[in-house]
Formats: structure tokens, sequence, C-alpha cells
């Protein structure tokens, strides 16, 4: 048996454990029912789907019965009496999707729908990458205050215990849970500088982690490739790690090099997992910059002889053979280093330009990821979404058509763009090929985040560009690399969407349809699920997906997105009260 097939299964029997017996059991026959009459009567009786339980098991046809925010019975229910049916003949039916890599934390106070996830299938999130929404000292907070001032957010938060109440408050559609960063421990107690980690310092770094992995962390990421992750040493995250491996937690990361560096970088993943004695996952992974091309299937080999010596190892990733990340990120490492106002004063010093561009285009960079060469130059790299509205006539066109409307070196739009919105846009690049990704795709270990925070169609998440993969990361597999190109089993896809993530970051009563467990469920026409949004058109929602139900509660009906604001947080094992 797969070992993900087996982690979901001893999730499942722990949440069993811990549940009344189940009148009846999905894997055996239903028991004989008493007179209707005399049974209780169900909240929302799900009749006729196809029901793929997320363990990679072949589908079984059957109802679901849900009583408040958790499955009742599974089996032979029609007859049954329920407050609201939903007919799920010609449908799947499935535990609700886990994105991996949500990067909604913010976005649901800013729009609690959370509408392009949902529309695709998304129950949960889980967040968190490298600098998390908390926990936050003053110099972070006025870092972070331009983007809830712009969106008419109130900062009211400091620690992530304080930010779970906040999500409760605001009441989100979604679940969200989170890790804590360690990038942004970091900032806390050191800034943005390159400055190693006094033993002082590290000690106060990791009673941070301490802290928010009693406040319900998943574990503790990084984000090695960027400011002020990368001035990280290995020591240093091994230590953090290591205090997230006694609450039970994972240790996750955007590795320090997905490009040319990446097999030593992927040395560096294990040798935390080794060193700290804990399991380890990759997000996002990829064989990043045209040099790098039909370099997956090494990568993979990596991961399997790592599993084979013992080590926990996993990775997630989106379907898409282009990227996204912000602007700022095409310059060098010199120049970010030290936060926004450092970098925005270098590139306000025209005697550094000259020095910033040739950098740029530097093909054997080797203290940072050179996304800027990497994209192909100016044409690979394409504005996607920016803070401040006067610039939004960019978005959607690439710097080579930038610096031409601007009469200037595409280098220099690309700076010049970088303070006009004071770091805050973001771009999408083109460094991936597509069989590297179908490869990943179809390995058993991977699963899938969106790298994406929620959208709309309409509201404040309207008023600019975003990668599709916010919009169809899910029904984008379940249409092309499921149903047309078949690439992956149903079962499989379901597995990886399912099971495969709430193993793995330690959600116990999701992921799973199995009596006593929380009900979150996606309902599905394998006909016609899809994905719509696209590079160059991408504010459309999925389609196909009819139902959805987070905690019970239906936030997508008959394909339209309801009322309901049902979303919990979703805290770790180590959550003490």
């Amino acid at each position: 048996m797969n070992r993900f097939v087996i982690a979901a299964c001893l999730v499942c029997v722990l949440a069993a454990c811990q549940q009344p017996a189940s009148p009846v059991s999905p894997a055996s026959p239903a028991s004989p029912a008493s007179p209707a009459s005399s049974e209780p009567t169900f909240d929302v009786l799900i009749t006729g789907g196809r029901v793929f339980d997320g363990t990679g098991a072949p589908w079984f046809r059957a109802d679901v019965g849900i009583f408040g925010d958790r499955i009742g019975e599974i089996g032979q229910l029609a007859d049954r009496k329920a407050t609201l049916r939903i007919d799920a003949s010609n449908l799947v039916v499935s535990p609700g999707f886990i994105d991996m890599l949500g990067q909604s934390e913010f976005n649901v106070l800013v729009d609690a729908r959370a509408a392009s996830k949902i529309t695709q299938g998304v129950t949960t999130e889980i967040t968190g990458e490298g600098s998390s929404i908390a926990p936050l000292n003053d110099a972070l907070v006025k870092a972070a205050q331009p983007s809830y001032d712009r969106f008419k957010v109130t900062l009211d938060f400091r620690t992530l215990n304080e930010y779970f109440a906040r999500l409760e408050k605001n009441r989100p559609a979604i679940n969200v849970g989170t890790f804590v960063g360690a990038g942004g421990v970091r900032a806390y107690v050191l800034g943005s500088g390159q400055q190693a980690a006094a033993p002082a310092d590290l000690e106060e770094m990791k009673k941070l982690v301490d802290q928010a992995m009693q406040q319900g962390a998943l574990g503790v990421s990084t984000s090695l490739q960027y400011v002020p992750g990368r001035f990280a040493t290995t020591d240093e995250i091994v230590e953090l790690a290591k205090v997230a491996k006694q609450y039970g937690g994972i240790y996750i990361s955007h590795q320090r090099s997905e490009s040319g560096q990446i097999m030593s970088s992927l040395d560096e993943v294990f040798a935390v997992a080794e060193r700290a004695n804990i399991p380890a996952e990759v997000w996002h992974l990829k064989t990043a910059y045209k040099a790098n091309w039909g370099r997956m299937g090494d990568v993979l080999k990596r991961f399997a002889d790592a599993r084979a010596r013992g080590l926990d190892v996993t990775a997630n990733m989106y379907p898409y053979d282009r990227a996204s990340n912000g602007l700022d990120a095409c310059l060098p490492l010199w120049v970010r280093e030290g936060g926004l106002e450092p970098m925005l004063t270098r590139l306000n010093d025209p005697s550094l330009r000259d020095r910033i561009k040739r950098d740029m285009d530097d093909p054997n960079a080797k203290d940072w990821e050179n996304q800027w060469y990497g994209s192909g130059g100016g044409a690979g790299v394409m504005i996607s979404t920016v803070l401040d509205p006067a610039l939004r006539k960019w978005e959607g066109k690439n710097l080579v058509e930038i610096g031409k409307a601007m009469g200037k070196d595409p280098r220099d739009a690309a700076m010049d763009l970088v303070i006009a919105d004071r770091g805050e846009t973001s771009v999408i690049i083109s460094i991936m090929r597509e069989d590297d990704v179908r490869l990943a795709l179809a390995n058993p270990m991977i699963s899938i985040g969106t790298d994406s925070g929620a959208r709309a169609e309409d509201g404040p998440y309207a008023e600019s560009k975003s990668h599709p993969r916010a919009w169809g990361s899910f029904t984008r597999i379940l249409g092309k690399y499921v149903r047309d190109e078949k690439l992956i089993t149903l079962e499989e896809a379901i597995r990886r969407f399912t099971s495969r993530p709430a193993a793995r970051v330690g959600i116990a009563d999701r992921g799973i349809l199995r009596t006593g467990m929380k009900a979150d469920i996606t309902i599905f026409n394998p006909e016609t699920v899809r994905d719509v949004s696209t590079f160059v058109d991408p504010t459309h929602y999925s389609q196909g997906i009819e139902h959805v139900l987070v905690n019970g509660k239906a936030v997508v009906s008959g394909g339209k997105i309801t009322a309901e604001r049902p979303g919990q947080p979703i805290r770790g094992r180590g959550y003490r009260k």
C-alpha cells in the first residue's frame, strides 16, 4: 500500500477513536434501519453520489448524512429525513480540498468569501510561507501597515492567538491554518539585515516559535530565496525546527534555490529533516530557468533516495509552467538587503544603476536566484498586480513593453516600478517547462497548493490581475490532467487534494469522508469541471464545482456562492488553550 495512503488511514483511525461509534460504516453494508420516524433528522443529506473517500480507494455509491458540522452517517440513507437535501446523482462527492499554500491569511480579512478558492473546491488553506501573519512587533506592524490601510483593514493583533480570534470574528468561508515563518521571526528579532544571529538572538527566536506552536502553528516554515530568510544559516533553521518538532509540527520550505543550486538546496532541506528529526516538505516544487529544464526526474530521484534512507520528506506544487512573486525579486540580493527603505534608497541612487543592471543580466549569479535573467529578461516578466491604482495600466504587460512605453531600458522600468509601488508589485514569470510539471504531478508524494491568496470577480480583489493558479489549480488538474490527459486517476488526484495534505500537517478531523469527521465536502461534475482563468484574462471562477460544504454549511450551492461563512482556524497539534 502507498505510504501516503497508510498515513491518511492512520489519521482516519485516530480520528475515529476520538469520536462516538458511528451507526453506519462506509466500508460495510448499512445496518437494518429502525422506522424512519424514530431516526434523527439530518441537517444535510447528500444523496446518490459517487463517494471518493479521500484515501485513494475505489469510489462507491452512497449517501452522506450530516449533523451539525460533522458527518453523521454514510450508507443507504435516501429515505431518511433531512432539513436540506442535495441531489448528487452523476456527481462526485469528496472531502473538501486542502490548499497546501493558500496565502489568504490577509485576504480573508478583506473579503471573507474566499471566492476563487471555494469555487475550485477548496475548504481549507494552509499558509505562512517564510513570514507568517503573526507574531508582529512595532517594526513589522509599520512595514505591513500600507496594505492594511489600502484595504481599510484594522491591524489589531500581534500574536497568532490574537490573529485567530480576529479570524473567527471575521467569519471567513474557508478554514485557515498557518505555519510560523522563520523569516518573520528573524525580522522580529534582527530586522532584515544580513547579520548572523547571536546566541541570545537565537534564543529569542526560539521562544517566539515556541509561543506560536502553543498558539496553534502547524510547524515552522522558511522562504530562503528572499530577504530576510536568505540570511539564515542551516544551523539557525535546525534550531527553530527542533522547537516545532517538540509540539508535533513539521518543517516546510520555499527552498534556497529552485534553479542552478537546486540539488544543494534540497540537501539543506534534507539536512534540517535529519538533524531536527522532523518531517519536511518543499513548497511549490519546480526546476526553474531554461538551464534547468529537464532536471525534474533527477530532483524526484533525490527525494526517493532521501526517503529510502528514512527521511520523511515530500513536496507540493501548482500545475502551471509560470511562477509568480514580487517584482523586487528581480533585483540583486544586495539591493534588497535591509528591507524596503534601504532598497528604495539604493534604487534612487543614480550611481548604482549600472551595477544593478549588470547584476540583473549576470548568468552566473551565485548568491541569489537571478529571476530576471532566468525569465529571459523583461519579455518573461509580466506585471500581474500593483498596490497603487495609478500603476494599474501596466498590469498584463511585460517589462519590455513597459520599458518601450516609458522610453526606458526594461531594467530601469523594473526599478522605477518597484520605487513607485514601494515594493508591492507582483509579477508572473516564465521559468518552467510543461514536461517537468507533468512529471512532478504524476508523483504520488506531491500535494497541491495554489501559492496565491483568494480573489473574486467583484470587490476589492477584482481591481487587479493575478496568476490563474489562484482561480483554477485544483480544477485544472481535475479537467486537464485527470479527465482529458489521464495523467493520474481521479481517486489519486482526490487523495492528493485531501488526506495527503491533512495527514502531512496533522489535521486529524478533515481530509477523509468518514463518520465523525468534520463535514468539509466538495461535490463536482467530473465531466464539466475545468479551470477558466488564463494568464491574459485571469479573473474567472472555475466551472463544474456544484456544491461546497465547510463545517456542514454550504458555501457553494448549485454552483453559486452563498452567504454562509462557517470557516474556522485550524490549529496544530501543539495548541494549548
